[in-house]
């Protein structure tokens, strides 16, 4: 096991400037995420087949899922900055290989690919938890928030980038869907350098005078989830992440393929993944200062509700297209924004300072995987039920958390508490 110091939050200075680090390299890394979202799924089709589209999302989900708990496990070990610039430079390695996957036409390759760049993603996640580390304990969900909040600018704008980055890599003789990656590439470096040489030094053995340190000794993932199954709030934190998740990937990543398929432009597609996006990060400080001023149970109550309206309204578009279209997916966006933070808001809060940083990454690891799940089974159910059979596999997937949530609230559910 692990040896953890855990200090109490940084001097105001320094607690300040982490946290604008934090918030420039998610700005960062949310291009570099964004900007090939919309073509990851083009790009596996274009190698694969229709049946293999998902794969695209579920290989990259997977690979930040799989990085979760060792991203976690290096941050307990060396701090924030040596896990999270080594999540930026796996993902950049990831880019590489995608487009050289797309120049020799290798679906195999491409999926290798993916599951490096997706640990981009993971690292944008684990960036809350040391916002987190960052903040006072009643500040919690809006300090977290804001940093998902920053991910907006740059999540929104990829998307809209990527015509202009698919004729930037026609310019240098790449194959169509390759371009936005060089985007992707260029964004994540600049996040990691940004993580390396602006975080501040993490020196553990020295605190600060006059700030307390508790020595413990870390625990693994699956003893922290065994712990938070045993805490009702916990318990449902954790299902509630992988949940919303695995709703919204389910049908985010089969809509550019279903808007392809009835005849939408790669730009249209484009614009439709931004609002979704947008959904996803822009209402971010509303969760969070709701989470800390009504309760994270409540505001999750809120979150599912959000999905199964999403889901309703995906059910419609289905036929309908156009608008409906628009309206589930930045729904859809707004509902998983507001569950993922009044989640993260009960974890943060976990007083067992032995399991708070591993099951922070337990839980990132199962909401990556349930994700990974959904995106690989949304193309085959794509394939048989066209989209409204997406929409109700996604509303399978959302039960479990609504179950969970509902009897946190007849109960009065309440912090997480000691286990």
């Amino acid at each position: 096991m692990t040896d953890v110091i855990e200090a109490a939050p940084p001097r105001t200075g320094l607690a300040r400037r982490r946290i604008g680090v934090l918030i420039a390299s998610n700005l960062l890394g949310g291009i570099g995420v964004a900007s090939s979202v919309a073509v990851g799924g083009l790009l596996a089709e274009q190698l694969g087949g229709t049946a293999f589209a998902g794969f695209a999302q579920a290989t990259s989900v997977l690979g930040a899922a799989v990085a979760a708990v060792p991203l976690a496990t290096l941050a307990a070990r060396r701090g924030r900055r040596a896990a999270l610039a080594t999540g930026y430079a796996i993902a950049l390695v990831g880019g590489l290989v995608i487009i050289l996957s797309a120049i020799i036409a290798q679906f195999v390759v491409l999926l290798i690919g993916l599951a490096m760049f997706g640990v981009g993603q993971a690292v944008n996640l684990q960036s809350r938890y040391a916002a987190s580390d960052n903040a006072e304990p009643a500040a919690r969900g809006r300090i977290m928030s804001l940093v998902i909040w920053s991910t907006t600018i740059g999540s929104v704008l990829g998307p809209n980038l990527t015509n202009v980055a698919n004729d930037f890599g026609f310019t240098l003789g790449l194959p169509r869907f390759a371009g936005p990656y060089t985007f992707s590439i260029a964004a994540i470096m600049t996040a990691g350098v940004i993580i390396m040489l602006m975080y501040g030094g993490e020196t553990r053995a020295r605190p600060v005078q006059g700030e307390p340190i508790v020595a413990a000794r870390a625990v693994g993932a699956i003893t922290a989830l065994k712990w938070a199954f045993a805490n009702p709030t916990a318990r449902m934190a954790v299902v509630l992440t992988a949940s919303a998740h695995a709703v919204m990937v389910m049908v985010m990543v089969m809509t550019p393929v279903h808007m392809q398929h009835h005849g939408d432009s790669l730009t249209v597609v484009g614009v439709v993944i931004s609002l979704h996006v947008l959904g996803m990060y822009a209402l971010s400080p509303v969760f969070g200062w709701a989470a800390d001023r009504f309760g994270a149970t409540r505001s999750a109550a809120f979150g599912v509700a959000g999905l199964l309206v999403a889901i309703l309204l995906g059910l419609i578009a289905a036929s309908a297209g156009g608008g409906w279209t628009i309206a589930a997916l930045t729904v859809l966006g707004t509902g998983w924004s507001c569950c993922v933070i009044s989640a993260s808001t009960l974890l943060a809060s976990t007083p067992d300072s032995r399991v708070r940083v591993p099951l922070q990454g337990a839980t990132d690891a199962g909401m990556n995987y349930a994700g990974a799940a959904a995106a690989a089974l949304a193309g085959p159910i794509l394939a048989v039920g066209g989209f409204h059979a997406v929409n109700v596999a996604a509303l399978a997937l959302l039960v479990p958390a609504a179950v969970l949530v509902a009897m946190r609230l007849w109960r009065g559910g309440g912090p997480v508490a000691e286990g």
